[in-house]
């Protein structure tokens, strides 16, 4: 288990390491209502698909909660409000609208309950998404590991770890899967610009485990990939299309094409609620655009000049050809196209 909670329920309000202030300091942000969760989203409080996911359900649950004592008509009103803010927290992560989707559908199945009923169902069904990512990530981690040599070294881009789901991790939680079975893994960190989620947190949520991590910036892969030994690169996903396309943090893409050119094996680690059967490829996949100043500087630091015409996207996409393999928890889809997705996720 890792030494840390990325979420945790806690008096009747959801607590989120505050993953802004990582590594400096580790603080958890209290939240009460679905805005309050909306707004944790959106600032990136908590980020990662599945992560996302989780905090929305709970986001859900503090509405009903707040709204336990209201009208059957206020309530109605109340959560499809909360549903709609959370919503509109971020584009991309196709977990969060898996998530809501759910707890709609509960919102829907405890009509005939009261208020107090009503919340402690969405509460328990919260939970319950929590609980079973934490699992899915374990099944997922198992098929993972085995791709691995007994002696791995695994480069990963961005932060799909503990900090990124309800534990264990994606990515990461191949990894901590591998190492599970004795094999020795140590890991290559890419920085991940301009946010830094490799050198912020997927570095610190390693060192916090004792798991061997080199970080090197963005830039340096390609000339690492061909002068040391990789084994492999693995990265988490926040949406796939029906094609196997990826949607993963910006930069996935360019090291999908060095693995490629090295014959390096390119493994995409995702739990089933990020497979988009309903989108056809890629290019309908709406990628976020984020804040110019996260480009320009971090924190108090800037670097760029004043004036300057700054673009943030935030995700790319990654061609299915360019993607070894899907990791997932019903196990490992080799050549990712719609046939096999819908076979996955039928089985």
């Amino acid at each position: 288990m890792t030494a840390f909670h990325t979420l945790r329920w806690t008096a009747n309000t959801l607590e989120l390491l505050d993953q802004r202030w990582l590594p400096d300091r580790c603080e958890y942000l209290r939240c009460d209502s679905a805005r309050a969760v909306a707004q944790a989203i959106r600032d990136l409080v908590v980020r990662g698909a599945p992560a996302i996911g989780c905090a929305a359900a709970y986001g859900v649950a503090l509405e009903a909660l707040q709204l336990s004592s209201a009208s059957k008509q206020q309530f109605t009103a109340g959560m499809d409000n909360a549903f709609s803010v959370l919503a509109l927290s971020r584009p991309t992560a196709v977990n969060l609208a898996w998530a809501l989707q759910r707890m709609r559908a509960s919102v829907a199945q405890s009509a005939g309950m009261d208020g107090r009923q009503r919340a402690a169902t969405l509460l328990a069904l919260a939970k319950q998404i929590a609980d079973e990512d934490l699992e899915i990530n374990r099944r997922l981690g198992a098929f993972g590991a085995a791709l691995l040599p007994q002696a791995a070294c695994v480069m990963t881009h961005c932060n799909a770890g503990a900090l990124a789901t309800a534990g264990h991790g994606t990515a990461l939680g191949v990894i901590r899967s591998a190492i599970e079975t004795d094999k020795v893994v140590e890991v290559i960190a890419n920085e991940t610009r301009p946010f830094l989620q490799g050198a912020r947190l997927t570095a610190w949520e390693l060192q916090q485990d004792g798991i061997p991590v080199t970080l090197i910036a963005d830039s340096a892969a390609g000339y690492l990939m061909g002068r040391r030994r990789i084994d492999a690169v693995i990265v988490g996903a926040d949406r796939v299309a029906a094609n196997g396309d990826v949607a993963n943090k910006i930069g996935t893409y360019m090291m999908a094409v060095l693995a490629r050119r090295h014959n390096i094996p390119f493994y995409v680690a995702c739990p089933l609620s990020t497979l988009d059967i309903a989108v056809d490829s890629g290019t309908d996949i709406p990628i976020e655009e984020r804040d110019t100043a996260e480009v320009a500087g971090y924190r108090d630091m800037r670097w760029a000049p004043a004036g300057i015409r700054i673009a943030n996207p935030v995700f790319d996409i990654t061609p299915a050809e360019l993607v070894s393999a899907l990791i997932t928890e019903k196990g490992v889809v080799h050549t990712p196209g719609r046939a096999a997705l819908e076979t996955l996720l039928a089985g």
